[in-house]
């Protein structure tokens, strides 16, 4: 009896410890374990390890099984053993006061350090006395929550006609709630963001204690997998979609202290009442093996989840990646960069072999009514002269599967697209590749700090003379550049994307380099 106790504490401390990946769990190969015993986060840290190393085979990381490699917001994370550190080429004046703050602060806006500090943050909400019982904990501003045996009351949308999306009034006082001790005042303090996309606060400010377990006493259905609830923004745009994605990845990280926390057997509920439909749904097959809840789904019905996690949002203040508050200077989050290698490895997404030295070009033509070029052929004409380019234009419509876009969006070395959502792809390019928006339409900002995020190299258009606008004189004057079309100077396009060009060829891990002339026949 005391020996398989014993084993049973030594298997969970191995658990835990697994956490912190490559350290303790270096020897676990040793203990012949069942691979069911291994912690799902450790096997995805070595899936996401080991498509990273097939790109840059000289990291630290790879082919040193005693590493002490870690993601960077763990306890005993040393920063030289970090997933990825982010570099801070630029000048850091006016934000802060030396280059070490330069790059602290790049880290926990935009990077790992951004997880330390919402893991850091939680606070018990409700706390249990026995296991049976509830808890919560969240975030500051409730912008992340996790629980257990959390109670909702949907009973109410059966007789609810107008649709839910963006609403604020889901829940009423009473219709969620757990069996804890319940801290109300400090909750009621965290709800100072009360916005929609911003925080938990219009949900979780109705949170009370229940009298009694409410599994099974108060529950309909009872959710036995861990649950995430979703509030998600415009499904039919991929900037704003993968802000959703991007934030669930990243919650996944805040909730790492769970040994499945990367395993696909979870559920998803979205919290409206529209059935969810959108041309990146693929996406979500990452993330789960279920198909997708909503509203509907529990309308007229109590349910209990055993663990349900509410991740973080798409608008939060200060969040990411749609409001972050980017330092000048700095790039390459490690956040970032795990985010697309764990997109990629998750759908098989492949890296075909190369038969020639050329730059595979990929142009992102705008099937749409604005921000189209005008003078698309001619540029690629020119482009495609010039036998240095592999050139391909491609239009991402809806009916263009997720999977072959990123097939071609993987496996691109310059990726050129005039301002638009679909210039989010930039975040799938190789680490060795350039992005080029041929013009950002007087946003500046929005795709060259995505770039800076993902590590990529960002060339926009400069020259104002050197372009011509369709229509100045738009009456829409205050977004009007943003809808209207564009002619630009062929002289001036060449050199940009040779500008971009020569960036991939410096790379060291451009695989142009490792082909000979034989390769090319």
């Amino acid at each position: 009896m005391c020996t398989k106790t014993t084993s049973i504490i030594f298997r969970v401390v191995i658990l835990i410890y697994c956490i912190v990946p490559f350290t303790i769990c270096d020897k676990l190969d040793d203990l012949n374990l069942p691979s069911e015993h291994l912690p799902y986060y450790f096997n995805t840290y070595k899936d996401v390890l080991q498509e990273y190393c097939k790109e840059t085979p000289n990291h630290d990381f790879c082919g040193n099984k005693k590493s002490k490699s870690c993601w960077g917001y763990e306890l005993n994370c040393d920063s030289s053993n970090s997933y990825h550190r982010p570099v801070c080429p630029g000048s850091y004046n006016g934000w802060v006061q030396s280059k070490k703050e330069q790059i602290s602060t790049f880290y926990n806006q935009a990077d790992f350090g951004f997880v330390r500090e919402q893991r850091n943050e939680m606070m018990l909400m409700c706390e249990p006395s026995f296991k049976e019982d509830s808890s919560l904990e969240c975030s500051n501003h409730l912008r992340f929550c996790r629980g257990r045996n959390i109670f909702i009351n949907f009973t109410s949308l059966a007789s609810r006609k107008e649709p839910i999306r963006y609403k604020m009034d889901v829940l009423k006082d009473g219709e969620i709630g757990g069996f804890c001790n319940f801290k109300k005042p400090r909750l009621l303090e965290e709800c100072d963001h009360l916005s929609p996309l911003q925080s938990w606060g219009p949900e979780l400010q109705h949170f009370t204690a229940l009298r009694r377990p409410p599994i099974p006493h108060n529950c309909d259905v009872v959710v036995n997998e861990p649950t995430f609830i979703m509030k998600i923004d415009a499904t039919v745009n991929m900037y704003h979609h993968f802000c959703d994605f991007f934030n669930l990845y990243a919650s996944l990280h805040v909730n790492s202290s769970h040994e499945d926390t990367f395993s696909r057997n979870v559920r998803i509920l979205i919290w409206e009442s529209y059935t969810y439909q959108s041309a990146f749904s693929a996406t979500f097959d990452t993330f789960t093996k279920y198909p997708i809840w909503d509203l509907k789904t529990f309308a007229g019905q109590t349910v209990c989840f055993k663990n349900v996690v509410f991740p973080l949002l798409p608008r939060m203040i200060f969040g990411l990646y749609y409001n972050t508050p980017l330092i000048g200077g700095c790039e390459r989050s490690g956040l970032f960069h795990a985010f697309s290698k764990f997109i990629l490895h998750r759908l098989d997404i492949p890296t075909f072999k190369r038969h020639n030295k050329r730059f595979k070009v990929t142009f992102l033509s705008r099937d749409t009514m604005y921000r189209k070029v005008l003078n698309e052929r001619q540029l690629l004409h020119a482009l495609s002269a010039n036998t240095s380019y592999d050139v391909n234009r491609v239009v991402f419509d809806r009916n263009y599967p997720l999977k072959d876009q990123l097939k071609i969006i993987h496996n691109t070395d310059i990726f050129i697209s005039i301002h638009g959502a679909g210039l989010t792809h930039l975040l799938f390019l190789p680490d060795w590749a350039a992005v080029f928006e041929l013009y950002n339409c007087e946003d500046p900002s929005c795709y060259y700090d995505l770039a800076r995020l993902r590590g990529v190299k960002y060339v926009t258009w400069q020259d104002q003379l050197k372009l011509y606008q369709q229509d100045e004189n738009h009456p829409e004057r205050g977004a009007h550049a943003k809808f209207t079309n564009y002619k630009f100077d062929v002289d001036e396009f060449l050199k940009l994307v040779e500008v971009a060009a020569k960036h991939v060829s410096e790379q060291e891990n451009f695989p142009g380099h490792y082909l000979n002339d034989r390769d090319e026949l």
